[in-house]
C-alpha cells in the first residue's frame, strides 16, 4: 500500500484524487496539505488533518501529489526535498525556471512531471510523434485545444507538449489554437491536412477523473524509484 499526501485537497483535482485514492485497496491517503488561510484547514477528511505545513504533509509519506499552482508547487518541492519524499507533480503553468527547479530537484529525490497525467493523452502523443514523423513537410500540421474558463495558462501545458512532440519529429512548428469556453475539462485536437485528405486525433476529458486517475498510477510507479525525472511514458510503459 502507498502512503500518499495529496496538496490542494480543497480544491476541485485534490477532491477527486482523494476520493479515488479512498476507493483503491492499494493506496491511503496519510497526510493532506491545503494553503494558509483555506476554509478546509482543520477538517478530517478520511482520516487525516488538514494543514498548512507543507514540510510537516511531506514527512512521513512515500509520495506527495500535487496539483495546485506554480508558486505552491515550488514551495511543496522544498518541502519534499527537505524530507526525501517522491513527487507527483501535474501542476501547469510552470515557468522555464520553474520547471528547472523540478529538473534540479529531481537529482536528489524521484519525481513524475506531466502537464497532463491523462493516460489516454499519453498515449496520444506516441501516436502523433508518428504521425508527424511520417508526414511532416507533406502535410499542414495543426493543434487546438478547449479547456474551461478558468483555466489561467493559455495555451495548456498539453497543447504545447503536443506541439514539442510534433517539432521533435518533424522539425514543424505546428500553430497551436487556444479555447475557452464554458467548463470544458479539457479537449485536444490535431489536425493534418495535404490537398487530399485530412487525418484527425483527438482526446477529450470527461472529467477531471481521468487525471486523477492518472497521478494515482504515477504514485505506485514512483514510490521505488530512483532520483531522476520521470513522465507518464515511464509510468506507462511506453518506451
Amino acid at each position: 500500500m502507498v502512503k500518499i499526501g495529496i496538496s490542494g485537497i480543497g480544491g476541485k483535482m485534490g477532491k477527486r484524487i482523494a476520493d479515488l485514492a479512498s476507493k483503491d485497496k492499494n493506496i491511503e491517503i496519510a497526510s493532506a496539505l491545503e494553503r494558509e488561510g483555506h476554509a478546509s484547514l482543520g477538517e478530517e477528511v478520511y482520516g487525516v488533518k488538514i494543514v498548512s505545513d507543507p514540510v510537516e504533509a511531506s514527512k512521513g509519506i512515500e509520495c506527495l501529489i500535487d496539483f495546485t499552482l506554480p508558486e505552491a508547487t515550488l514551495e511543496h518541492i522544498e518541502a519534499c526535498l527537505r524530507n526525501k519524499t517522491p513527487m507527483v507533480i501535474g501542476t501547469t503553468g510552470l515557468s522555464p525556471e520553474g520547471e528547472k527547479k523540478i529538473e534540479e530537484a529531481s537529482k536528489t529525490i524521484p519525481i513524475v512531471f506531466s502537464p497532463n497525467m491523462a493516460i489516454g493523452v499519453n498515449v496520444l502523443f506516441n501516436i502523433v510523434s508518428d504521425a508527424a514523423r511520417a508526414l511532416g513537410g507533406k502535410f499542414n500540421i495543426k493543434v487546438d485545444e478547449t479547456h474551461h474558463v478558468h483555466k489561467k495558462d493559455s495555451p495548456s501545458g498539453t497543447a504545447k507538449m503536443i506541439g514539442k512532440v510534433i517539432k521533435d519529429a518533424s522539425g514543424v512548428d505546428a500553430p497551436i489554437e487556444a479555447f475557452r469556453e464554458g467548463e470544458v475539462i479539457g479537449n485536444h485536437g490535431i489536425i493534418f491536412e495535404s490537398e487530399y485528405e485530412t487525418l484527425e486525433i483527438r482526446h477529450d476529458a470527461k472529467s477531471r477523473d481521468v487525471f486523477a486517475a492518472g497521478a494515482l498510477e504515477a504514485a505506485k510507479f514512483i514510490r521505488d524509484k530512483k532520483n531522476g525525472l520521470y513522465n507518464m511514458a515511464d509510468v506507462l510503459g511506453l518506451r
